[in-house]
Order: structure tokens, then sequence, then C-alpha cells
């Protein structure tokens, strides 16, 4: 209205310009308000459609939110500035070293404001998961803009910065569809040639009555000082870690079993001392 007003009247030409500036900074800030509200909208509508399936997406609409937002009002700013009569040129220009200074000061924020939407967007891991950063582990917890956060086993909360987290060697075992077991056992030299040549399958009987279990080999591997070495591999089909250690306890419970059965020592460590006594010498 005051715009179609300055139309009618007669004012003068600083006034009218005066009036259209005013009238020109209401609209952009009614456009940077309507601007802000859909891209909030967007993404809460956007959210609550994917977070049921995926809850990292919560760290991408956050990430995109920011990003859409600080697009938004610095093209309003711009916009705002000019209609003001500000060369938007010579204002840049005229920034120069505090305009790098300020860039090399947020650059650490950026870069990991970026490394948290390659998280999201390429997903090494995911909330929930169980992961292994060099020599930290535990669960993730949170994907934030700018740390990722992980539950040790311990208890306490481990926090990473996102840039360093891409930098380092991750391993994720939720994402593990079999588990190799690989362990060894050792035998009394005393084991007689029958009994020796017979554990392998008897290992392999115990291990295939499990579960969940793709029975891989039994050897008798080596020479050991005190024993003699077995090693024996298997697969567990299912990547979590205490079915692996309830199935792991059955069968060495069982091998236990079976050896008493079958009256095979078990190895440990032993020194066997010979002492020879001085002899007299001939023609005493």
């Amino acid at each position: 209205s005051l715009f179609f007003g300055s139309l009618v009247l007669t004012l003068s030409t600083v006034a009218h310009q005066v009036i259209q500036s005013i009238v020109i900074l209401v609209l952009l800030l009614q456009t940077a308000f309507w601007g802000n509200a859909l891209i909030t909208f967007s993404l809460e509508h956007y959210k609550k459609q994917r977070l049921g399936k995926d809850a990292s997406e919560a760290t991408t609409v956050v990430a995109l939110g920011f990003i859409g937002k600080l697009l938004l009002f610095s093209i309003i700013i711009l916009l705002a500035l000019e209609n003001l009569g500000i060369d938007i040129t010579a204002l840049v220009t005229g920034l120069g070293i505090g305009g790098i200074a300020v860039a090399l000061a947020i650059q650490s924020i950026l870069s990991d404001l970026f490394a948290s939407l390659s998280i999201v967007l390429d997903k090494p891991f995911v909330l929930g998961d169980f992961i292994i950063i060099d020599d930290y582990l535990g669960t993730v917890e949170h994907i934030g803009l700018k740390t990722t956060r992980v539950r040790s086993l311990s208890g306490e909360q481990l926090i990473f910065a996102n840039n360093d987290l891409l930098k380092s060697r991750i391993r994720n075992y939720k994402r593990m569809y079999e588990r190799r077991v690989i362990f060894s056992l050792g035998v009394t030299y005393q084991t007689p040639y029958e009994k020796l040549s017979a554990i392998p399958g008897m290992i392999q009987d115990i291990i295939k009555k499990q579960e969940q279990i793709r029975f891989d080999r039994a050897h008798f591997k080596s020479y050991g000082n005190f024993s003699l070495n077995f090693e024996i591999v298997y697969w567990i089909q299912n990547a979590d870690y205490n079915i692996y250690m309830d199935i792991h306890q059955t069968i060495n419970l069982e091998i236990y079993r079976k050896f008493a059965e079958e009256g095979i020592e078990f190895a440990f460590p032993t020194q066997t001392i010979f002492i020879e006594q001085d002899r007299e010498p001939p023609g005493k």
C-alpha cells in the first residue's frame, strides 16, 4: 500500500527512492521467511518419511537444511545490499585479507560439514553399527554435522571429528555376514597315533552338530615345544558377537567332554630334565 500510495502522491525523487527501497527490503525479508519455512517444511516431511527406514537420514536432513538456509540468506543479503546501492563486487574485493582469514578460520568446520555429508550419503556406517576405528571400537550413537559419537564397550563415549574419521581405517562388523573362527589346541606327545589321527574327525562331528555353523577344516598342524598342535577353522553364519561366543563355548565344552571320554590329554607347558649321574672309572 505504501508503494502504490507513492505512485499516486506527488513526492520528491529521493522520497520515492526511499519508499521503493523500503518496499524491496520488506519483500526480500518476507521472501526469506517464506523460503526458510518452505525448506523447513520440506525437510521435516522428508524426515518423517525416511527416518523410520534409516536413522542416519536425520543428519542428511540437518546438513541439507543448513546449506539450503545458508544459501537462501546469503542471496537475500546480497540482493538487499545491492538494493541499498552498495557495490557488491567492490565489497567482496574489499574484504581481501579479512575474507581469507575468515575462510581459513572456518575451513575445519566446512571440512567436517562436508565429511558428514559424505558419511550419510556414502554410508560407510549408520547408527547402531559396531565399528573399529584404529585402536578404538564401539557402537555408533550419533552422526552430527561436525562430530560422530561412538559408545565404547567399556561405557565411555568416544567423539571423532568427521573429517578425521574419514581419514581413518574403519572396520564395520555390523555388515559382516559370516564370522570366520580359527582356534588351536594341543595334546600331549604321549597321545597314541590312533587317537591322534581321530581328533580331526571328532572335532568335525562336534562342530557340524551346531546350528548356524559351516565347518571348514581341522588339521594336525605342527609339533610344538610341549604339544602336538591342531588348528580348527569354521564359519558362523551370524555376525552377532554374543551368538558367536555362545556357539564357541558349546564347541569347547563338547571337545573337552569328548577328549575326557577318549582319554586324550590336553598339553600344558612342561619341561623334562634328564640328569646323568657320573659313572665310576673302569677297573674300580
